[in-house]
């Protein structure tokens, strides 16, 4: 099998920063400081208006003076110049794009013209691109931060592909202080054309990837994301969140990503359906998170209870009843494996094994 079509998107040899820059806090000047500190292998080639040198690297006026083909095209520029270089980017076969861009789409309408001038470009000159309003890429197996976030990301097996770009650093954050690594965090963005469908596709095949961790706030396709989850699913745990879930709130995410998924419930029984498994908070999400990270899997809907006291051991019971699930029974040799490291008052209660005391010997 041959290299993804996304190859180039997710992990490209060479690289333009559009809008790059010297000055300390532009989006450009940011993305083209965390390209340079992450160490990222491949040449990285700053194009500027109105500088000659950006972070210790020549900066150049257009694509065209390169005079190298470049897989990846990040744009950090004012929102109406964008479908320009769009189209200079296909003219000189960069063929991929990360959009960081914002303001190209909304309920203005001027807002919308641009963001349809973008698509219709693209279209026109076989781009595809991430965005707009995306914080960028990060794929440590090639060490690769192509985003404007602060936070930098371990290198571990969890994917993290989410809409929202707050989101994206919140959870890096998070994930540095507990030793939790990625193969690649993808911010969509507005996802105007590469949407989780195709995202799936790229890391259900992905050899760095073991699992997947989505937010989501709406889906444009939503045929080609459900074909996309049930595959990657079948492979892959796949853990979901959504936020939108009741109606005022729906309404107020359509103006961050201009798409809607509709009824929650609808929603609720496709993951089901799909083999993903969804989460409503935080907590559960980082979880997920954690609990993916270790690299232990789980066969078959049996629980082993760990307790120290039979009351919580009662309650964990009554809670796996609840959702449908058994408790684990143990074989004869974890019994006896258990009957030479615990005391010999250790209950022996079929199916629930060790959920009771563990009295101490004296």
């Amino acid at each position: 099998m041959g290299p993804h079509y996304f190859t180039k998107l997710f992990k490209p040899h060479s690289i333009v920063v559009f809008g790059a820059s010297d000055e300390v806090n532009t989006t450009g000047s940011v993305v083209l400081r965390n390209l340079i500190q992450g160490e990222f292998k491949g040449p990285i080639y700053p194009v500027s208006s109105d500088c000659k040198v950006a972070h210790g690297l020549n900066a150049f006026g257009s694509l065209k003076e390169i005079g190298e083909q470049v897989d990846l095209a990040i744009i950090a520029t004012p929102a109406n110049t964008v479908d320009g270089i769009i189209e200079e980017c296909g003219r000189f076969g960069t063929r991929a794009a990360i959009i960081l861009s914002a303001d190209l789409s909304g309920q203005d309408d001027a807002e919308n013209r641009l963001e349809e001038n973008v698509i219709d470009a693209a279209h026109q000159f076989g781009v595809r691109f991430l965005g707009p309003n995306s914080l960028g890429v990060i794929r440590t197996d090639i060490d690769l931060n192509a985003s404007f976030s602060k936070c930098k990301a371990h290198q571990g097996k969890l994917a993290l592909v989410s809409q929202s770009g707050a989101l994206c650093t919140a959870i890096l954050d998070w994930a540095r202080a507990t030793g939790i690594g990625f193969s690649s965090v993808i911010s969509t963005g507005i996802a105007a054309d590469v949407d989780f469908g195709e995202i799936l596709d790229f890391l259900a095949s992905d050899p760095q990837t073991e699992s997947i961790l989505l937010y989501i706030e709406g889906i444009r396709e939503a045929r080609s994301f459900m074909s996309a989850l049930r595959a990657a699913a079948r492979v892959k745990p796949v853990i979901v969140m959504k936020s939108g879930r009741y109606r005022s709130a729906a309404y107020a995410r359509l103006s961050h990503n201009g798409a809607l998924v509709g009824a929650d419930h609808v929603f609720d029984a496709a993951l089901k359906r799909a083999g993903a498994v969804r989460v409503l908070n935080f907590s559960d999400l980082f979880a997920a998170a954690k609990s993916l990270s270790s690299h232990l899997r789980t066969q078959g809907e049996h629980v082993a209870i760990v307790t120290n006291g039979s009351g919580p051991g009662v309650m964990a019971i009554d809670r796996l009843v609840d959702l449908g699930l058994e408790p684990a029974q143990l074989t004869e040799a974890t019994v006896q494996a258990l009957n030479e490291a615990l005391p010999t008052t250790w209950p022996h209660v079929p199916g629930m094994e060790l959920a009771g005391e563990v009295v101490a010997p004296r």
